[in-house]
């Protein structure tokens, strides 16, 4: 018998499923996660979930994990000291970079750039070139190179890469470079762009393989340490990590090609939803993980969630395919403030985090957060303990409202009602941009909320939305660790080829398609996928011949043997009139091709609960209390989720608490329990 187990590493809590492959039955565990090492709450965490399971670790095959050490570092700055080789006269690739300036056309006056992951003084110049049809222009003078990376050893630099015009045509003069590099700068990692993004463009290459030795050497460091601790534990235990994409990655490959990890937290979220969802019967959700700090929202179509090209995390955007999660500073811990000069309320993006947090918290915080507001108008009720031992003050929490009731001269409760008003509209915003204004009706979706805060606002979002049901999934805060788990291993090649339809045909595409299936299944050869459990899907990115813009459209290859390019131009024509509401009588032109090789899905039976009458039992009910809804002061039945079964339907106003989270659902509406345990929120009539 063996297990697998799904790992995901939070501020606050770090979250385990363990999953019997034989059988499918799952086991969950909680414990704080430990910031100064991570890797400590982990095995605690497996120290838990293995005692309530009854389970020797020993027994546990595979450990998936998700982590956000390759997003923190970017975002602290924490990275390693990065040197970069170029071709002779593009130095300055990473100054120059691209021409945007975000917030508008007065933008530029208080845009404040960034420094470049790579230093310029940290840049040296190989003197070669070569030519975009991949033939040598000018051969690389090694000499000089050896001399430009000894003065590069006395900056002391901690990773190198390398990134030479047209390398995504021919990477072998990058790879002389790096040969040349190991003799003289020996122990430093060294990446190749022609390796971590064979496609053009030279600044998204060369920023995308800066990014990746920015944060290799912590990323390698870490996942060493844990795959070290687990063996001691665990003897043959695989430790994948989360891709951004939400696939999965040995640790072999999560250290060598890191940038690829950049949105492995939130991309967990994403996968436990889509999981969630399909067992309640739902392939088309708007996915809502609203936190302490941020709200992460994304769009599934089909039972897939929908990917980019390109990840951001701060101001630094790469090249490698992410789950399309848009995130807002929108959050429990979010601030509401009056400033004097329009009077008018705002809230956020200023978060109280953790420390000291929201006042109601009573650690110390003062601010009028979110979650203080949820306190005065009674969605989080007094009876409510978070994670199971803390109280909450609303005498604080009215305390920290009080100063913004004052300035917009209203009550406290309606002060409340309008900052989770704006809160909701901040959010709203934000599933705007993956849906309507992506072309997708929201009415299509059923909404799935879920992180500490999401259960709470989710009812209202739908409202807006007008996206039902509104699933929210039982433990809300585990949701990750299931994505966690039930994710495939995954990886992809692609390469650059810029060819317009009437210059190429079906049989040249299938051959290069082939080869870079061939190249994708490695990763699985090495991790013993078996031919038979094993999936592969074909991308190709495609523009109007002229046009910058490029679309992605998946096909099978079967189809394109069968049918030749329609398969892919038509679904480009129909993807451009959805997204712009017209298409054109330009030639198409393919520019990059794509394989991606996955494994297969897990064998994981969701929890069924026991079957109910339509009405809760007396052990459900925890009595009531007084909220503030719609203007007006009602009474609000609160129940123990931990007691709801199938069939339940609960009418609004009221508030179901469990260890983790807290629903809310609203007057007008009503949530029905399904079989395994989701609530479904819909308007009542």
């Amino acid at each position: 018998m063996t297990y697998r187990l799904g790992v995901d590493v939070g501020g606050t809590f770090t979250d385990l499923l363990l999953v019997d492959e034989s059988t499918g039955s799952t086991y969950t565990a909680k414990v704080p996660s430990t910031p100064q090492d991570s890797s400590i709450g982990v095995l605690n965490g497996i120290e838990r979930v293995c005692e309530t399971a009854g389970v020797d670790p020993r027994e546990i095959s595979q450990v998936m994990h998700g982590t956000t050490v390759a997003t923190n570092t970017v975002l602290t700055g924490t990275g390693a000291k990065v040197g970069l080789v170029t071709t002779k006269g593009y130095k300055q690739v990473l100054q120059i970079a691209r021409s945007y300036v975000p917030g508008g056309l007065g933008g530029w006056v208080i845009y404040n750039k960034s420094d470049p992951l790579a230093p310029l003084a940290c840049t040296i110049e190989a003197d070669e070139r070569m030519g975009a049809d991949g033939k040598v222009v000018r051969k690389l003078k090694k000499g000089q190179l050896k001399k430009d990376l000894r003065a590069l050893k006395k900056e002391n630099i901690e990773a190198l890469t390398v990134s030479l015009i047209n390398s995504f045509a021919n990477g072998e003069t990058e790879r002389e470079v790096a040969k040349a590099s190991r003799e003289v700068l020996k122990g430093i990692p060294v990446s190749l762009s022609s390796n971590v993004v064979p496609e053009m463009q030279e600044y998204e290459r060369t920023i995308t393989t800066v990014a990746n030795s920015y944060v290799r050497p912590k990323v390698a460091t870490y996942v060493r340490n844990l795959q070290r601790k687990l063996k001691r534990k665990m003897d043959d235990v695989q430790l994948h990590i989360l891709r951004s994409d939400g696939g999965m990655a040995s640790s072999k490959v999560a250290e060598s090609l890191p940038v690829n990890l950049l949105m492995s937290g939130p991309a967990g979220g994403v996968s436990g939803a889509v999981w969630i969802a399909k067992q309640a019967g739902f392939e088309d959700v708007l996915t809502f993980d609203m936190g302490g700090t941020s709200t992460d929202v994304a769009l599934v179509q089909d039972g897939k969630a929908q990917l980019r090209r390109e990840t951001t995390v701060g101001d630094v955007t790469v090249r490698a395919s992410s789950v399309d999660v848009r995130t807002v500073g929108a959050g429990g811990g979010s601030i509401a403030h009056v400033p004097e000069l329009t009077g008018a309320l705002r809230v956020g993006p200023e978060s109280a985090g953790a420390e000291p947090g929201p006042a109601a918290y009573d650690k110390g915080g003062e601010a009028p957060t979110v979650t203080d507001a949820n306190v005065v108008l009674g969605f989080l009720p007094t009876e409510v303990r978070l994670g199971g031992d803390m109280a909450i003050r609303r005498d604080l929490a009215e305390k920290a409202i009080a100063p913004v009731a004052e300035a917009l001269g209203l009550s406290v409760q309606q002060a409340a009602a309008g900052i989770i008003d704006i809160v909701n509209e901040n959010m709203y915003g934000a599933l705007r941009l993956v849906s309507v204004e992506k072309g997708y009706d929201p009415r299509d979706f059923a909404l799935i909320g879920f992180g500490g805060a999401g259960p709470l606002h989710a009812n209202a979002l739908g409202k807006l939305m007008n996206s039902w049901p509104v699933i929210i999934p039982p433990g809300p805060g585990v949701l990750c660790a299931y994505g966690d788990a039930t994710t495939r291993v995954r990886d992809e090649a692609s390469r650059t080829y810029i060819r317009r339809f009437g210059d190429t045909s079906e049989k040249q595409l299938v051959k290069i398609f082939e080869q870079l299936a061939r190249q994708a299944e490695k990763t699985l050869d090495k991790e013993g996928v078996l031919k038979k459990d094993r999936s592969t899907t074909y991308q190709a990115d495609i523009r109007y011949h002229g046009q910058g813009l490029l679309l992605t459209v998946d096909f099978e290859l079967k189809d394109l043997k069968r049918k030749g390019l329609d398969v892919i131009g038509a679904p480009f024509d129909e993807m451009h009139k959805q997204l712009f509401t017209f298409a054109l009588d330009s030639d198409k032109e393919l520019v990059n091709l794509r394989a991606v090789a996955q494994g297969k899905e897990a064998n994981i039976a969701a929890t069924q609960v026991s079957k109910g009458s339509k009405n809760p039992i007396k052990k459900a009910s925890l009595g009531t209390s007084k909220v503030f809804v719609e203007g007006k002061n009602r009474v609000a039945q609160l129940y123990d989720r931990a007691h709801l079964k199938a069939g339940n339907v609960i009418a609004g106003p009221a508030i179901v608490l469990e260890m983790d989270s807290t629903t809310v659902i609203l007057p007008k509406h009503i949530g029905t329990v399904d079989g395994y345990g989701n609530i479904l929120i819909t308007p009542a009539n």
